[in-house]
């Protein structure tokens, strides 16, 4: 007998919700910060003049006493220096565009090279991840590409202050269809390796758009960056991936509905876990499990409210039957890491996007949207065991 296993977002029980391609912006680099000089001020004292006779003795006034008059002087406390915007509006939409009309180039010819120059962090490891599925299916199953560019004109950008020496990064919210009821969340950082270049790291399409909390805004139009790991929110990003995790593993009764009031997309996480450990009856099980973060950068901006945080997380699926004799045969989807043998195991890697609004006092987040792909899987060997 023959089970039949599927993945996470991309199973038979769960049809993998292919993400609307919201509008597109553009945008690039911006310059180096340069900090507010330090004056140092100078207090002159006045000379001690030095008495004849027996008291120049007891005073032991001197030359060297006399160059005292230029003490050293104490530094004044000058202010420090203002963080200043990763880039200008006009920079961030040139980067945007840039990044699409490069990416589509890439993903027409398959060239993972061209990408790593545009992309980096989870939105990467998603790309490849797509790249080596779709060219292990028959060229029939493969869907032709369509390119796509960014709405500019339905792009609002939020670009933060930030610290001198910090890696610059900012954020856009692209808006689709006729309504613009699709809303989707990029987040572009300056790359590790050029500092002439901004790559994608993170898209999440948000369920509800109405959802997004109002994004502060100083008066020249600048976004505040945030801690994510700040205790005064009321969860930090530590405390977001492991209720995230959560809602897999358990459906989130341990954390997960502790954390996050009930929105689309965290009932959609649960879903995914209900649905998926059943899916092979008395034949077989399925357990999520959390695993340490791939990409542990977390991105957060200062709200009405507290904080909209955008971070990954990654977890894993073990299928595995219950009895000897029984095999599962990879999907189609899978067979690009695990080709079409059977096993009594498999073991699935997720990497996934997710965006929370955070408040900054004690109350339930709500998780606005997340995005996962399959970036692994191996057959886990014969035992039956969980």
């Amino acid at each position: 007998m023959v089970a039949h296993c599927v993945g996470d977002r991309a199973t038979s029980l769960i049809p993998p919700p292919r993400q609307p391609r919201p509008p597109r912006r553009a945008g690039p680099h911006a310059p180096s910060t340069t900090g507010v000089p330090i004056r140092i001020t100078r207090h002159a004292l006045p000379l001690i003049a030095c008495a004849v006779g027996a008291s120049l003795a007891l005073t032991g006034c001197t030359d060297s006493d006399t160059a005292e008059s230029k003490h050293t002087p104490t530094a004044s406390t000058a202010p420090k220096p203002t963080p200043v915007p990763s880039l200008t509006q006009a920079q961030a939409r040139e980067a945007l565009t840039h990044y699409s009309k490069t990416n589509n180039l890439a993903r027409q010819s398959q060239d993972r090279a061209l990408l790593d120059t545009v992309e980096g962090g989870p939105r990467y490891a998603m790309s490849l991840a797509d790249i080596k599925q779709d060219e292990a299916l028959p060229q029939a199953d493969r869907e032709p590409y369509r390119p796509w560019s960014y709405d500019l004109s339905a792009t609002d950008l939020y670009i933060p202050r930030l610290k001198d020496g910090r890696q610059r990064w900012f954020a856009a919210v692209t808006r689709a269809g006729s309504q613009q009821q699709y809303a989707r969340v990029l987040i572009l950082a300056e790359s590790t390796k050029s500092k002439q270049q901004w790559e994608m790291v993170a898209t999440i399409d948000i369920d509800d758009p109405k959802q997004l909390p109002q994004i502060v805004l100083d008066k020249d139009g600048y976004a505040t960056a945030v801690d994510a790991t700040s205790q005064s929110l009321a969860a930090p990003v530590g405390v977001l991936r492991s209720a995230v995790t959560d809602n897999f593993a358990t459906g989130g009764e341990t954390t997960g509905k502790k954390v996050f009031n009930p929105s689309e997309a965290s009932q959609r996480q649960i879903k995914v876990h209900d649905e998926t450990t059943r899916k092979f009856g008395p034949r077989g099980t399925t357990r999520f499990a959390s695993a340490d973060p791939q990409f542990a950068d977390a991105y957060a901006l200062k709200t009405t409210t507290g904080a909209l945080v955008i971070f990954s997380h990654t977890h894993t699926q073990h299928d595995a039957v219950t009895a000897p004799g029984l095999g599962i045969v990879p999907e189609k989807q899978d067979r690009a890491w695990l080709g079409t043998s059977p096993s009594p195991a498999f073991t699935y890697t997720f990497t996934c996007s997710d965006i929370a609004s955070v408040p900054s006092v004690p109350a339930p987040s709500s998780l606005l949207g997340y995005g996962c792909r399959r970036t692994d899987a191996s057959a886990a060997g014969p035992s039956t065991s969980v």
